[in-house]
């Protein structure tokens, strides 16, 4: 008989090595993991052990999706990592409901945070593509001429074998600077020669205000939760404010916790297409 891990609404298999499971098996044992992780409450023994079997279950669609950025010069390690908070957010989103494949609706997921952290990590600040394509073509052309012409390439030069205006060149230069980043705690020397002192490069930043970012967001939620019903605001004060359980939220207003589920998926997805409608 196969080993079991009881729960409140019944059983389910309990897997020993849940990372060696072929993808085809775990599509099945993911459906019947996401059903029971419908109906229990969350932060219970249950709830987690549903939640970790899952995430380890679909950990092959983040090799799989890693594999495809494996030329990009970062560690396939932290590729994997950075993939799998995309399962895990896919994973809280799902919903049996939407009749979709957990597949087809995880690998977005994965992917775009793959791509979001190579957004952030390749360039220091934000740069055009067009200036990112020309700053590998000026990187080409300098060895090139450098090589032929044995010293630095004019700029002159440069856009000639470019076939680019010299005014792009410049700032394809430009932009190679916002490639790379200094740490900050870079040494610096401040103050006049003989009476110099040292300072690091995080003295002369100002700090983020982490404030201004969730005023702009609250800002934009309001009009869409007051767009809601009365009974949705109620819900999202329970969940949100009080910081009630799903079970709890369903005793107040008469309903079983997992239709307190689905409304509350309902109302987020509702929310969330407002605030990212390319999430919709």
């Amino acid at each position: 008989m196969p080993a079991t891990h009881v729960g409140t609404d019944g059983e389910l298999p309990l897997i020993e090595a849940p990372l060696s499971v072929e993808p085809r098996d775990a599509r099945v044992l993911s459906k019947q993991f996401f059903a029971r992780l419908a109906v229990l409450e969350e932060g219970t023994h249950d709830h987690q052990y549903v939640r970790n079997t899952l995430i380890e279950l679909n950990l092959s669609l983040v090799r799989y999706a890693a594999t495809r950025y494996r030329n990009r010069g970062d560690e396939r390690e932290d590729i994997v990592q950075v993939g799998t908070i995309g399962l895990i957010k896919a994973i809280d989103r799902f919903d049996l409901t939407r009749e979709v494949e957990f597949t087809t609706f995880a690998v977005p997921y994965i992917v775009g945070e793959i791509k979001r952290f190579f957004r952030d990590t390749s360039w220091a600040v934000h740069v055009p593509r067009r200036l990112q394509e020309a700053r590998i073509e000026l990187v080409k052309a300098t060895e090139e001429l450098s090589s032929r012409l044995d010293r630095d390439p004019t700029t002159a030069e440069l856009a000639e074998l470019m076939s680019l205006p010299e005014g792009e060149v410049i700032e394809a230069r430009k932009a190679a600077n916002a490639y790379t980043s200094s740490s900050l705690d870079t040494t610096l020397l401040t103050g006049a020669a003989g009476d110099e002192s040292e300072a690091v490069l995080a003295d002369f930043i100002g700090a983020e205000d982490a404030g201004y970012e969730l005023v702009e967001d609250l800002n934009s939620l309001a009009p869409l939760i007051g767009e809601l019903s009365e009974r949705d605001r109620e819900i999202v004060h329970m969940r949100f404010v009080e910081e009630l359980t799903q079970a709890e939220i369903g005793e107040r207003i008469g309903v079983s916790q997992m239709q307190v589920s689905r409304l509350l998926n309902r109302i987020l997805s509702r929310l969330r297409a407002g605030l990212l409608p390319e999430a919709a």
